[in-house]
């Protein structure tokens, strides 16, 4: 028999479960990794290859630098994209998606699908 902090002792007739604070949901986990309503629409461009952030800046309408920053480090943590940076003057940087971006790209597109259905 094994025991738990602040319990009593795992017997059939007598163990009562825990009742679980919190429940994990994939869904939430998901927009976790993808992050606020900017990363679609940079996901969305990355997914047709290698941008540079000017090029993202054009592609992805009324985005700030600072939000276009923010964004792509965000990814970049959640190992969605990578980022190389090449030693030109001034530096040339280069965003291309990961495997785990490229596995974002089938979900994205079923909810342009749905848009267009109910949208």
């Amino acid at each position: 028999m094994s025991t738990l902090e602040n319990e009593r002792p795992l017997k059939a007739s007598n163990y009562i479960p825990r009742k679980p604070t919190h429940i994990e949901c994939s869904i939430e986990k998901t927009l976790d990794v993808i992050g606020g309503k900017w990363s679609f629409l940079v996901l969305r461009e990355l997914f047709s290859g290698t941008k540079r952030f000017g090029e993202l800046q054009r592609k992805v309408n009324n985005i700030s630098p600072k939000s276009l920053t923010d964004t792509l480090r965000h990814l970049e943590e959640q190992g969605v994209l990578e980022r190389t940076a090449f030693p030109t003057v001034p530096v040339t940087v280069e965003y291309k998606l990961t495997p785990k971006g490229e596995d974002l790209h089938q979900i994205l597109k079923e909810m342009k699908l749905w848009a267009a259905k109910w949208g």
